[in-house]
């Protein structure tokens, strides 16, 4: 690969992208475009050491915000000393410098942020690509190694399934119920409290477009437990269309949010009353 390698990525895939410049053991940059979305990921001797894109990453400093490394007050503190020098000064720099984290801290949220940007490019099915041996647009302090191998099965895992969630509930607009015990069979499920929260909202009017609105977590969180919960036979699809309002709606919610604070206190207590719960919530949900 003496000649800069380029290309469109419906004709070359970006795992085999990745895998070329890997195997060559080459230095460089992979710029990737898509649109108006640009990424740049930086190699050393065939291995991943930073990668950046306007649109894909969070701020820095927020990242440390939301993992509770640093305050907020700290924060501001340190984009203030950034703003009088005119930004010519890195933000993980002056947080080091003011003792607010230390390296090791920001290694971890750059590898973090790093890896997620990797990991959302593997589910690109178009775009362009071009890479610039030996040549690095910026100088990086804050550098990590990472597995070209690694990062490209984490990041079909993720396609992967995602591609199940589509195959699964093709249509958002469907409406699901959670679905009756068969044959009087006792139902015995265990359910994270997340799941059970995304279950209440399944009653029967509400299509899953609407369950995504009005779920506590993101879009691509809910479709998943929704799909596991279907592919478990605990919810199943009806033919009704989508109910804006309904009484009988609001009251499955409240009696399933009650029966799950019951659940969640008789859990600590034993084990058969879990069960009753589980039947119970199964049962009446009919």
């Amino acid at each position: 690969m003496d000649l800069d390698l380029q290309g469109r990525i419906e004709r070359f895939t970006l795992p085999e992208i990745l895998q070329l410049i890997a195997s060559s053991r080459k230095s460089g940059t992979l710029g990737i475009q898509k649109d108006d979305c640009i990424v740049m990921v930086y190699f050393k001797d065939g291995s991943i050491t930073y990668g950046y894109g306007p649109r894909q990453t969070f701020h820095l400093g927020r990242l440390l915000r939301e993992r509770g490394i640093i305050s907020e007050k700290q924060l501001e503190e340190a984009v203030a000393i950034q703003a009088k020098t005119e930004n010519t000064r890195r933000l993980g720099e002056i947080m080091i410098s003011r003792s607010f984290i230390d390296r090791a801290d920001l290694v971890t949220v750059v590898r973090g942020q790093v890896e997620e940007l990797l990991y959302s490019l593997l589910s690109w099915q178009s775009g362009s690509f071009k890479f610039y041996e030996n040549q690095f647009p910026t100088d990086e302090e804050i550098q990590v190694n990472l597995s070209v191998e690694n990062v490209i099965l984490e990041g079909l895992r993720r396609v992967d399934e995602m591609n199940m969630v589509k195959a699964t509930l093709p249509d958002e607009e469907i409406v699901y119920t959670i679905s009756a015990s068969q044959a009087d069979r006792p139902r015995d499920v265990s359910l994270k409290a997340s799941e059970w929260n995304i279950m209440a909202l399944v009653d029967g009017h509400r299509s899953l477009a609407d369950v995504c609105r009005l779920s506590p977590v993101t879009r691509e969180e809910t479709l998943r437990t929704l799909a596991h919960l279907k592919l478990a036979g605990i919810i199943t699809k009806t033919d009704r269309k989508p109910s804006s309002s309904s009484p009988q709606l609001e009251m499955m919610v409240s009696r399933l949010a009650g029966l799950f604070e019951d659940y969640l206190t008789a859990k600590t207590r034993s084990r058969p009353v879990d069960r009753r719960i589980a039947r119970t919530v199964m049962e009446e949900a009919d």
